[in-house]
């Protein structure tokens, strides 16, 4: 029997299986460049909420604070999110006549606004990893189904039925369904904790914009 190695499989599969297998291990590698990239994003979104909450409550001057990121041409996203309600506030409440619900709710629109900005910012590309979660092992399932019809073909028309001629046509198609799986199983981990981490920064937003319209209210009565 000749000696069969995963090398020797894939280079002997059927062409169909072969293109099958060179768009999973694409579709991986894109896969793991984005849950990178994620990773560092969404650690790096903590990091600025951590560090904006800690200079706002530590009772520095908001018109300080407002004029500072003003300044930046790249804001975080609490702070985005800062910099969107008191530029809203402060321009409701020099019109003359401004009422106070109509300043609150003005300011409250414009928080919400950038954080759904900042949000679907966050989001962006977890669609991508979602269809590789649910669709690689279907893919990786057709490479085999069309290994194992293309071994059994084969088998028909050489007419002798061994497991020495057999055996390399299932193993390199099941080698598809490998493939398929190991690009899906990090990409639906990765997606529910992705999920997860933006989901968490979505409520401490909401945390945030809630505590700072009290304080916007406050000083509207002034």
């Amino acid at each position: 029997m000749q000696e069969m190695s995963v090398v020797s499989l894939i280079l002997n599969a059927s062409l169909v299986v072969q293109l099958v297998m060179a768009g999973l291990v694409l579709t991986s590698v894109l896969s793991w460049a984005l849950i990178f990239n994620k990773v560092s994003v969404l650690r790096g979104a903590r990091r600025e909420a951590e560090s904006f909450e800690q200079k706002f409550w530590s009772g520095a001057d908001l018109t300080r604070l407002y004029e500072d990121a003003a300044r930046q041409s790249e804001r975080g996203s609490m702070e985005t999110i800062f910099h969107a309600g008191f530029a809203e506030f402060l321009k409701l409440r020099g019109r003359p006549g401004a009422e106070l619900s109509d300043i609150m709710d003005g300011s409250r629109r414009a928080m919400r606004a950038a954080a759904q900005r900042e949000l679907d910012e966050l989001e962006s590309h977890n669609a991508f990893l979602a269809t590789v979660g649910s669709v690689s092992p279907y893919v990786g399932l057709f490479g085999t189904v069309w290994g194992i019809m293309h071994a059994f073909i084969g088998l028909g028309n050489a007419g002798q039925a061994t497991l020495a001629t057999v055996a390399p046509g299932i193993a390199e198609a099941l080698i598809a369904t490998a493939i398929g799986l190991f690009a899906a199983i990090p990409a639906v981990i990765a997606y529910n904790r992705f999920a997860t981490d933006v989901d968490r920064l979505a409520t401490r937003y909401d945390t945030y914009m809630e505590e700072f319209s009290n304080i916007l209210q406050r000083l509207a009565t002034r």
